[in-house]
Parts: C-alpha cells; structure tokens; sequence
C-alpha cells in the first residue's frame, strides 16, 4: 500500500483485521458472494427491498448527477444494489464493485461499507487508506441502517466516487437518508400494525443490551408497533439482567443471593423492585416468583445463540465487551464469566487468526497471552502482522518476569 504520513486508528485497526483475515494487498477485486440466480430473491426478501426506491431517488439521483456510486449491503456486507452511470458502473466493475460482490473487510480488507458493518458507526475512507491497491483511486462514505424496532443492523448505505466526495456534506448527506430510510421503515410499521386487526392477548416484547456497559438499555415494545427505551440504574440493570436469564423466575431469597454481596433485608429488596415495577409497569415485572412476563431478547443471549450454532465470527462481532463490567453482583460476575469464556473457548478452537486479532486487539483481550502465542502460531511465515504478535507477546514475557 501507499505510504502516508498519519493513519487514523479506526483505519491501522482495519488494515490488521484485513491482514489477518489474509486479504492481499494486491488483490483486484472483490469476492461474488450472491450470484446472479440468487441475488434477485434475497435482495426481494431483505427488508431494505421497501425502501430502496427511496433511497434511490434521493440519494441515487445525488450519486449520479455527481459521477459517483451509490450502493446498499445487507448486514454480511454483500451488495444488494449498485446505481450510478454507465460510465461509473464500468470503471466500478474493474474493482468488483457490482451487486452480489461482498465488501466485509475480513474479504475486501479496509473500505468504508466493511468498516461501517464491523464498527457498527458511520464510516469514511479515502483513496489510500484503502486496504487494497485497487481501490486506492476511489474514496468512500457509508453509514448503517438499523432496524427501528429492535436495533437490528440491517445493512450499509454507501457513496462511492473520485475526489469529488471527499467533502463533508458527503457524509451528512448518507446520514441523512440512512435515517429517513428507518422513519420510513418504521412508519411503514405502524401503518401495518394500524391494519392489523387486534388481538386481546398482544405480546410484549423486551430487548436488552448490556454487553460493554455498566448501565443496561432496555427497550420496551408493547406489539402494537410503539417502543420505548429505557436506560436502567445500575442496580435495576442487575436485576433485570438476573431475571432475563432465569425465565422460570426467582424467589426473592434467590434474587438477594445472586444480587448483593453481603447479606441484606427482605425490605431492602423489596424497595428496589418496587421502584423498578414502578419504571417498567405493573404488567412486565411479576412476582412469586419474580419473572419478566414479557418475550425477552438480550444482546449476550444472542452472543450464546450464534456460539451454538457454531457462528464463532457472528457471535465475536456481537460481542461488545464483558457484561456489565463494573458489577460486582455475584449473579452478573459468574454470568459475565460463563459468556467471556464461552466465546473465549470458541475462538482458540476456530484457529483463525483473524478472529484472534479481533480478541487480541479488544480492551478485554490484550493482555492474553494464550491467544496471543496461539495466534502466532496460526499465522503464516509471510504474514505482516507476526512482527505486531512477537512484540506483544516479547511485551507479555517481559511484564511477567519470563
């Protein structure tokens, strides 16, 4: 690659992780993931299928009338839709930048729709900062669309183009139809959930997010297409965690032991679940015993999910660090614990070292020497990251006396 005198760290992190992964530098395009006999149904069946003619018009027409690409991916970072003029299309296609292509960075190394996928965050790359050669003429910004209800990531929005991009009413220009793209979504959502005929016995549903923070998000969805979203006290954020994950619920003697440290008084208990049935509603927080009376997703049951269904790499990118970390509960301590070394565990036995370089580089995973020597021990002798492992580990050796 081109040498430049300052890297961003978001993109020095990319180029490992692109390295690790074995994308080569020199590699012209980029791999078909979806070719053309399946790329018509998963593109009709994807949920950005209703507002893509949206997107298009405001955003497409934008992309054209300035020589440059406009392009949506769905969450794997596969190209659903590529639209600019004939000309942009065929200079487009010399980098594999065509619908069906897959621009996860793991397989295309450093651009903005791969970036924007593994960061989950808007994302701007330009000419040399790309990973590969090819592509160091173009420059990029794209951002993720998400699904209004839930959160979900649902893929990428992208502008690709010359030199001619490389200003910032660029990116404010796909953030903004990023978001216009998920209020219409979600009004589309209402208006079926208007239609809907009624049913006397409608789901609640509970989403949960507390991996990587001491303050859990629950998000409340009363199945009549209105959420709401709550950010917990770090005590209610224990016991709402406890309870998701004892689905048969718990005695208040159970939920005190898991809860405090020391011994306490059933008064004490009681006053915080009442203060947190006050929060959530007299429906969704029952007792005898305490339970959640609601559906309940969480974001480290859905990292359990994918480790069991073998998706080691799905699973290592919902991970967004230790469950909240700065409890001492020792409900949440052993929980944290048990889902750390699950995915610990999965991702030695996966022996890919870009799933290591992902461990090794977090917060959580940088001083871990197994990983560390196991990695080196996966990577090829021509491998640019080994001389950044043997430092490493040389660091570890040196800070333990070894």
């Amino acid at each position: 690659m081109e040498p430049m005198s300052a890297v961003r760290s978001q993109v020095a992190d990319s180029w490992v992780r692109s390295a690790a992964a074995g994308v080569e530098a020199d590699r012209v395009d980029a791999p078909i993931t979806l070719p053309a006999d399946a790329l018509r149904d998963h593109r009709e069946a994807h949920p950005l299928a209703q507002v893509f003619p949206l997107l298009d018009d405001v955003l497409g027409r934008a992309a054209r009338d300035c020589d440059a690409i406009m392009a949506v991916s769905d969450a794997a970072g596969q190209l659903l839709w590529v639209c600019g003029t004939p000309s942009v299309l065929r200079r487009a296609e010399s980098i594999g930048f065509v619908e069906g292509s897959n621009w996860d960075e793991r397989l295309a190394g450093t651009n903005a729709p791969g970036m924007a996928l593994a960061l989950d965050q808007a994302v701007n790359i330009i000419g040399a900062e790309h990973f590969r050669r090819s592509v160091q003429r173009w420059s990029c910004a794209a951002t993720p669309i998400h699904d209004p209800t839930n959160g979900t990531l649902l893929g990428v929005l992208d502008i690709t183009g010359g030199e001619q991009i490389v200003v910032p009413q660029t990116m404010a220009m796909v953030r903004a139809a990023a978001r216009m793209a998920e209020s219409e979504l979600a009004r589309a959502l209402l208006t079926r959930g208007r239609e809907a005929p009624r049913s006397s016995h409608t789901g609640i549903g509970l989403s949960l997010q507390g991996l990587g923070r001491n303050d859990a998000l629950l998000s409340v969805d009363d199945g009549r297409g209105a959420s709401r979203t709550l950010r917990l006290s770090p005590r209610h954020s224990e016991i709402v965690l406890l309870l998701a994950s004892a689905p048969r619920g718990l005695s208040g003697d159970e939920l005190a032991v898991l809860l405090y440290e020391e011994d306490v008084t059933t008064s004490t208990l009681r006053a915080e679940l009442n203060r947190l049935r006050a929060l959530l509603g007299e429906d969704l927080l029952a007792s005898r015993p305490y339970r959640l009376a609601a559906e309940v997703t969480a974001d480290w049951l859905a990292v359990e999910a994918h480790l069991a269904a073998g998706s080691v790499d799905v699973a290592l990118r919902a991970y967004r660090g230790p469950l909240l970390p700065h409890s001492t509960a020792p409900g949440i301590a052993r929980l944290r614990s048990h889902v750390e070394s699950q995915l610990r565990r999965a991702v030695l036995a996966s022996r890919e070292p870009d799933l290591m370089s992902t461990w090794t580089r977090s917060a959580w995973g940088a001083d871990d020497y197994e990983m560390w020597t196991a990695q080196m021990a996966c990577l090829t002798t021509a491998s640019p990251l080994r001389p950044l492992v043997a430092g490493q580990i040389a660091r570890l050796d040196r800070e333990h006396g070894l």
